[in-house]
């Protein structure tokens, strides 16, 4: 059974190769942006985000986290920093969750009148929130950079604890991370519809040692064939579905 940890830890030791390359050809704030992460990097964002989660929110391994997050790069670092703090994590905007991250000013407000609350910026320069935030919402774009580096989880759940739980469906840390089942290396690309599928076909190819190539708001096929060749990648489609796939948190746009 291969762990977040053990994943993370898996994706660091070649810390330079590209494992996400994420493109935004859709209307809004983030069109035309080009995002590259390394592992290195991947694992930093993780574990600023998950240093933010325990000290300022102290998630302990159980929490349950409602995650209303669009299938953007960002989406990858919340929830890889919420599986390494061992947390639940519900999908979309749940009212038994103890706090929500969400891109959705107006729900984040809700939320901390009762909770806590994370508002989430997209944009790759954002450095605080582009609209005035609600009382004790927390600004990711305006707080993240300021967490360390390195992340050492108080505990660890356990493989029968609850790592995602969609509707009536729950998907343990056991089922969380699939065995390998693609070609080694392989670099997948996927147009994003859910985060679901993101964190799907991101597991799949990081536990084959490979990447993969995200494009949002593309529909042109000439555009996405120069794309694959430019990147190397295949489409996640035409691979054959990893041996165990997790029921992941989704939201529709």
């Amino acid at each position: 059974m291969t762990t977040i940890s053990g994943l993370l830890a898996a994706l660091q030791r070649d810390g330079g190769r590209p494992r996400v390359t994420a493109y935004d050809d859709g209307p809004g704030p983030t069109q035309g942006e080009r995002i590259e992460l390394s592992g290195r990097v991947l694992g930093t964002w993780v574990a600023k985000a998950a240093n933010l989660l325990t000290e300022e929110l102290d998630v302990q391994p159980g929490d349950r986290v409602a995650l209303d997050l669009p299938a953007h790069w960002r989406a990858l670092y919340w929830g890889l920093a919420l599986w390494s703090c061992g947390a639940c994590v519900i999908a979309g905007n749940h009212p038994d969750a103890r706090a929500l991250i969400t891109t959705d000013p107006e729900r984040a407000e809700r939320a901390a009148r009762t909770g806590d609350a994370i508002l989430v910026t997209l944009p790759a320069l954002a450095r605080r929130a582009q609209v005035p935030l609600g009382p004790g919402v927390l600004d990711e774009a305006a707080t993240i950079a300021s967490y360390g580096d390195v992340f050492s989880a108080a505990g660890r759940p356990s493989p029968s604890s609850a790592a995602v739980i969609a509707g009536s469906l729950t998907t343990t840390y056991a089922d969380l991370v699939p065995e390998p089942a693609w070609p080694a290396g392989t670099r997948a690309h996927l147009i994003a519809a859910d985060v679901a599928t993101l964190y799907q076909t991101a597991f799949a190819a990081w536990a084959a040692d490979g990447s993969i190539v995200l494009s949002r708001g593309t529909s042109d096929p000439a555009a996405l064939a120069h794309r694959l060749a430019t990147e190397g990648a295949v489409n996640a489609s035409e691979l054959r579905s990893p041996a165990r796939s997790a029921e992941q948190p989704h939201r529709s746009e």
